[in-house]
C-alpha cells in the first residue's frame, strides 16, 4: 500500500512527541563517512529483495542516484478536458469516471467549487481531469462564456470530451464550441449524455450533425457507455502529457498569481516597464496566453500567462472558478510561483485557497507582501498574527514585502525566487537520504503502536522539481512522525520555498 503525504496538510501538535531538544543530528550526519553510507545505503537495498515489491516501487528504485546534480520529475499525467453548456451532465460523468462524488452536483447551472482538476485511474491508467462545469453565464450572453471556458480547457488537455444532452440536441452554443474545438487541432470525443436506454439512441445519433466524428452514447447518471468511452479514450491519450510535460532549459518561468485588484498588473507593469530588454509574445492568438521575458536582477525571466490572466478574467461572473482555471493553466507552465497578498486587507479564504493550488500543483513558492507602504505598525502586528494563523503550512516560503506601485524592495524578489527554485532542484544523494532517516530513527525510534514498531527499510528521492521521497517500512508512519522527517529535512537539507512529498511504501516480506 502507498500512503502519499502531502506537505501541506499541517497540525502542529501532533509531532511534539518527536521535537528533539538540542540533537546534534547535522554534526552527526556531517562526520559520517561517504564510503561507508554508500555501502549501508546498498546494502538496504539489497535487503528490499526479502520484501514484495510493485512494479512502480521498481521504477522508483531505480531513480536512486548518488549524483546531487541529477534532475528528474514525476512523468506529467495526460490530461482530459471536460467542457459543454451548463446542466448536460458534466459533474455527474466527472463523479462517475472517478468513481467517487467528488464533483457538486445541482440542477441549478454554474454551482462554483474550488477545484477543477482531479486525479482518476481507468484500467491501471492514470489521468487528470479537468471540470469546466463551474462558471455563470455573464452580461455578454451564454456563448461568450461557455467558450471562454472551453478555450482554457482545450488550452490544458490532451484530449477533449465534449458533453451534450441527447435529449436537447446540439444548440448554438454547442455549435460555438465545435469551431473552437476543430480549430484546437486535440483529439475530440463527442459524448452523448442521458442516453439511459437503447431507446434514447436516436436521438443520440441526430449529434453526427455537429461534424465531429461518431458520438458517444452514454448515461452519466447510471454508467451506462461509460467504460467503452473510457477504453476509447484511453487508446487516444498519451502515456505522459504533452501540454503538462515541464520544458527544460531557457529562462526560469515564473506565475504571478493573486486574487483580484492585488496588484498583479502593477507588479508585471513596473518589472516589464523598468527593467524590460525583451517583451516575447511567444503566443499572441485569443487562445494562447501572452508570456513577458524580462532582465531583472541580471538574468532573463519568463513571467508566464500573466496578460492571460489579467486579460479574460472579466467574461465570466464566476470569476472565483474561472480565475482558478487561469491559475492552473499558468501553474502548468511555470516553475515558480509568486503569490501576491495585499497587506492592507486580512488575508483571506481566497489568498489561502491560491497557495493551496501551488501546492498541488508542486511549484515552488515565493510569498510577496504587496502594498508594504500603506501600512502602519497596529496593522502589521495583527498582520503577523494572521501569517502565523493562516500561513503557517508555507512557513517554509521565502516572503518579499514590496510595493508594486512605487517599485519599493523589488530587488528583493531576485534572491527569493533564485533561493526556491534552487529548493526545488536540490536532489538527496540515496547514501545520503538513508544516512539521515537511519541517524533519525536511532535518536528518536517510531513508538510502537499495537505491539508492533515500524521499521524503515529503505529511502531514495524518486524526483526532484518538487523534491519526492519514497520511504519503504514495514508498517504505517504515525502522521506526527512523518511531518517529523519532514521539519527535520528542512532544517538539514534547506528546501526553503518548495513543497516536500513523502510517498511511505509500507510492505511485506515474500512468502517463502
Amino acid at each position: 500500500m502507498t500512503n502519499d503525504f502531502d506537505s501541506h496538510e499541517f497540525n502542529p501538535d501532533d509531532e511534539l512527541e518527536y521535537a528533539p531538544e538540542g540533537d546534534d543530528l547535522e554534526e552527526r550526519l556531517t562526520g559520517l563517512d561517504d564510503d561507508l553510507v554508500l555501502q549501508r545505503a546498498n546494502a538496504l537495498r539489497t535487503g528490499l529483495q526479502e520484501y514484495e515489491l510493485s512494479e512502480e516501487d521498481l521504477d522508483v528504485l531505480e531513480q536512486a542516484t548518488e549524483d546531487p546534480n541529477a534532475i528528474t520529475y514525476l512523468p506529467a499525467l495526460p490530461v482530459i478536458a471536460i467542457v459543454g453548456r451548463p446542466n448536460v451532465g458534466k459533474s455527474a460523468l466527472v463523479n462517475r469516471i472517478l468513481g467517487r462524488r467528488e464533483a457538486v452536483v445541482e440542477d441549478t447551472p454554474g454551482v462554483t467549487r474550488d477545484r477543477v482538476t482531479y486525479k482518476g485511474e481507468w484500467n491501471d491508467r492514470r489521468f487528470s481531469l479537468v471540470d469546466t462545469g463551474g462558471w455563470e453565464p455573464d452580461a455578454r450572453g451564454i456563448d461568450a462564456s461557455v467558450a471562454a471556458q472551453a478555450e482554457v480547457a482545450i488550452d490544458l488537455s490532451d484530449v477533449v470530451m465534449f458533453v451534450v444532452d441527447s435529449n436537447v440536441g446540439p444548440t448554438s452554443t454547442d455549435e460555438a464550441v465545435v469551431k473552437l474545438l476543430r480549430r484546437s487541432g486535440k483529439a475530440v470525443f463527442l459524448v452523448a449524455n442521458k442516453v439511459d436506454d437503447i431507446r434514447q439512441e436516436p436521438e443520440a445519433a441526430n449529434l453526427w450533425s455537429l461534424g465531429l466524428g461518431q458520438p458517444w452514447p452514454v448515461s452519466a447518471l447510471h454508467g451506462r457507455g461509460v467504460a467503452d468511452l473510457l477504453d476509447a479514450i484511453l487508446a487516444e491519450l498519451p502515456e505522459i502529457s504533452a501540454v503538462a510535460k515541464q520544458e527544460v532549459g531557457g529562462p526560469r518561468r515564473v506565475a504571478l498569481l493573486g486574487r483580484p485588484n492585488v496588484g498583479k498588473s502593477s507588479l508585471l507593469n513596473k518589472v516589464v516597464g523598468e527593467e524590460r530588454v525583451v517583451v516575447n509574445e511567444l503566443a499572441g492568438t485569443t487562445r494562447d496566453p501572452v508570456d513577458e521575458q524580462v532582465e531583472l536582477g541580471g538574468k532573463v525571466w519568463r513571467f508566464v500567462d500573466t496578460a492571460g490572466i489579467r486579460r479574460r478574467v472579466h467574461l465570466a461572473q464566476g470569476a472565483d472558478f474561472y480565475a482558478s482555471l487561469r491559475t492552473s493553466a499558468a501553474l502548468e507552465k511555470a516553475e515558480v510561483a509568486v503569490v501576491l497578498i495585499d497587506v492592507t486587507e486580512v488575508i483571506s479564504e481566497q489568498d489561502v485557497r491560491i497557495i493551496d493550488l501551488v501546492l498541488e500543483s508542486g511549484r515552488a513558492l515565493v510569498l510577496a507582501f504587496n502594498k508594504w507602504d500603506m501600512i502602519d505598525d497596529d496593522r502589521r502586528r495583527y498582520l503577523e498574527r494572521e501569517i502565523e494563523q493562516d500561513l503557517a503550512h508555507v512557513s517554509w516560503a521565502p516572503r518579499v514585502n514590496i510595493s508594486a506601485r512605487t517599485g519599493r524592495h523589488m530587488e528583493k524578489l531576485v534572491p527569493a525566487l533564485e533561493l526556491a527554485l534552487e529548493s526545488w532542484d536540490t536532489r538527496i544523494p540515496t547514501g545520503k537520504f538513508n544516512a539521515f532517516l537511519a541517524e533519525l530513527a536511532a535518536e528518536h525510534p517510531h513508538p510502537v503502536r499495537g505491539g508492533k514498531q515500524p521499521r524503515i527499510l529503505f529511502g531514495t528521492q524518486a524526483s526532484s522539481r518538487p523534491p519526492t521521497f519514497a520511504v519503504f517500512t514495514t508498517g504505517f508512519l504515525d502522521p506526527g512522525y512523518r511531518r517529523y522527517i519532514m521539519r527535520r529535512l528542512r532544517e538539514i537539507y534547506g528546501f526553503e520555498g518548495t513543497p516536500i512529498n513523502i510517498s511511505m511504501r509500507v510492505r511485506e516480506k515474500r512468502k517463502r
